[in-house]
C-alpha cells in the first residue's frame, strides 16, 4: 500500500547528488575514496569521539564492536529486551549469550537496577540501547560497569545527536555504534559507524571490518575478518547528510513538540526524556490504553492513509531467545506503543491531519 503519509522517509536536500556524482566521475565507487575518510573524520568531530570507522550497516557495526572487545563464546552480554533484533543478534553472532533486562516504564530505557541484578561471573559487557532517540542513564550504567569491571557498548542506531548531560551519546562507553539505514536521522541508504576513544579498539575494529588484513603487508591476513566496509558512494551521501545534521535534529524535535502539544488532552502517554537528556525523537511514539486499542487505532489510521509502526516486540519473547522470566515494563510498552510518522520534512499540515484523525478515532471510540 502507498500511504499518503508514510511513517518515515529521508530528507535528501543537501549535496547528496553532487557527492554521488563525484564518486561516479572519479570511478572510486567501492570501499576507497575521499568521502570515506571525510565522513569518518567529520562524524568523530560531531559527536566528540577520537576515532570512527565506517561499516556497511548498523548490525555489523555492533558485531565489529563486540569482536573488538573480545566478546566470545561462553560470555554473557546484558542487553534490553525492548530493542530492535539487531542488538541481540550481534551478540549471538559472537557465540555469546544475551541476558535480558527490563525497561523503565517512563523513559523506556534499560533499568540500571535490573542490570546489576543480572550480572554473573560470565558477564563481560553491558550493551545499552538508546531507544527511539532517548538516552539511557549512562551515569548509573558506567558506575555499575566500573564496579564489576565490565565493558560498555552503546547502540546509538536510533539516537544520533542525542545528548546526555551535554555530551553526545556514543561517547560514554568503551565503543559505540550507529546506523545510517534509510529511516535514520542521517542516512546513507545503508551504512553504519563504529566510534571509540580507545585507539586499540579502533585499530581492532578497522582490521576486523577489512577481512583481517595485517598492517603493512599486502594480502596477508592474520585474523579472521569480515568484508564489512562502507562504499565511497554511501559515505558521500552520509557526509552530505552530516552537513545538515543540526537542521535535521531540530526538525525532529520540533515535530515531537507539536505532537505533544496537540495530543496532550487525549488518553495517551508519551516517552519521557531521561533526566538531563536532549531527546532527538528518532521516532515519535505514543502509548494507548491496551493492545486492542493499539491495533484498532493503527487500522483506523491506515485506512486514512497514515502509516504507523508498533513499538518493538520484546526480544525475550521471540522463539530463538525466549526466556521464562517476565519483563513487565518492556512487555507492557510493546503491547501499547505506536510509532507515528516522524520524518524530518513532515509538514505542519500533515501533523494536523494525523492529529485530527487520532482525535476522530477517540471521539468514535470513547
Amino acid at each position: 500500500m502507498i500511504y499518503k503519509i508514510p511513517v518515515y522517509k529521508p530528507s535528501l536536500k543537501g549535496k547528496e547528488k553532487e557527492y554521488v556524482n563525484a564518486c561516479l566521475d572519479s570511478t572510486w565507487i567501492s570501499s576507497k575514496g575521499e568521502f570515506i575518510s571525510k565522513f569518518e573524520t567529520n562524524f568523530s568531530k560531531f559527536i566528540g569521539a577520537k576515532y570512527s570507522t565506517t561499516v556497511s550497516n548498523g548490525t555489523v557495526a555492533l558485531h565489529v564492536a563486540l569482536l573488538s572487545l573480545g566478546i566470545k563464546s561462553g560470555d554473557e552480554v546484558i542487553v534490553p529486551s525492548l530493542t530492535y533484533i539487531a542488538s541481540v543478534n550481534a551478540i549471538a553472532y559472537c557465540g555469546a549469550k544475551p541476558v535480558f533486562v527490563d525497561s523503565d516504564k517512563d523513559t523506556w530505557q534499560m533499568m540500571p537496577e535490573d542490570v546489576e541484578k543480572k550480572i554473573t561471573e560470565k558477564t563481560k559487557a553491558i550493551m545499552v540501547v538508546h531507544l527511539y532517540g532517548n538516552a539511557v542513564d549512562m551515569e548509573k550504567i558506567n558506575y555499575i560497569a566500573k564496579k564489576y569491571k565490565l565493558y560498555v557498548i552503546e547502540d546509538c542506531a536510533e539516537a544520533f545527536g542525542t545528548l546526555y548531560k551535554n555530551k553526545h551519546v556514543g561517547t560514554f562507553g568503551d565503543v559505540s555504534t550507529f546506523s545510517f539505514f534509510g529511516n535514520k536521522t542521517i542516512t546513507c541508504g545503508e551504512g553504519g559507524m563504529v566510534s571509540t576513544n580507545n585507539e586499540d579498539i579502533y585499530k581492532k575494529a578497522f582490521k576486523i571490518k577489512g577481512q583481517g588484513l595485517a598492517e603493512g603487508k599486502e594480502y596477508w591476513h592474520d585474523i579472521i575478518g569480515y568484508n564489512y566496509r562502507m562504499t565511497n558512494i554511501c559515505a558521500g551521501i552520509g557526509l552530505a547528510q552530516l552537513e545538515r545534521a543540526d537542521e535535521l535534529i531540530d526538525k525532529k524535535i520540533n515535530i515531537a513538540k507539536k505532537y505533544i502539544e496537540l495530543l496532550k488532552n487525549l488518553p495517551l502517554r508519551f516517552q519521557i526524556p531521561t533526566k538531563e537528556t536532549k531527546h532527538t525523537y528518532w521516532m515519535f511514539s505514543i502509548l494507548v490504553q491496551n493492545s486492542e486499542e493499539r491495533d484498532t487505532l493503527r487500522e483506523f489510521l491506515r485506512k486514512e492513509g497514515i502509516e504507523t509502526r508498533p513499538v518493538f516486540y520484546p526480544i525475550s519473547q521471540m522463539p530463538m531467545y525466549k526466556i521464562s522470566d517476565p519483563l513487565p515494563n518492556a512487555e507492557d510498552i510493546s503491547q501499547r506503543g505506536i510509532n507515528l510518522p516522524s520524518y524530518p520534512d513532515l509538514t505542519e499540515e500533515e501533523i494536523n491531519y494525523i492529529v485530527e484523525k487520532i482525535k476522530l478515532f477517540y471521539e468514535k471510540h470513547i
